[in-house]
């Protein structure tokens, strides 16, 4: 299921933020985690190499779309953002509303009490502009 890899890469992208490591380390230690087995391992895979490898650009157009540096932001809102700017530009089979609702979703379950809120303006100032053809 991919929303059990949204989750388990918004883990694994929460750790590499705290404590920087190959992507392949990544998937190597969140692949043994308990809920791996209902995740769709493959598309976790991909999002954590996706990230990992376009964070420099994903970064620049975080800071596009939101009001600060993506350096301060929570690791946590962070690392959603990240998820769903890298489904929006590189994943055009997940509709802009599911990247939007997934990525907000997450945020209201591990992020900061309101952080959802930010997540969800800066994303959909994101799908605007990434995906202008679905709006």
């Amino acid at each position: 299921m991919r929303s059990v890899a949204r989750k388990l890469a918004l883990q694994a992208l929460y750790r590499w933020q705290l404590n920087a490591a190959p992507w392949q380390d990544l998937v190597r230690e969140f692949g043994e985690a308990e809920d791996m087995s209902r995740a769709d391992a493959e598309y976790f895979r991909t999002l954590v190499e996706g990230v990992w490898r376009g964070h420099d650009e994903l970064d620049a157009r975080l800071a596009a779309f939101a009001d600060r540096e993506p350096r301060l932001l929570d690791p946590v809102e962070r690392a959603v953002l990240l998820i769903a700017l890298y489904e929006l530009s590189a994943r055009p089979e997940v509709p802009y509303r599911v990247a939007i609702n997934e990525a907000v979703a997450l945020a209201k379950r591990f992020g900061a009490t309101d952080g959802f809120k930010f997540v969800n303006a800066v994303l959909d100032r994101a799908a605007r502009s990434l995906r202008p053809h679905e709006h």
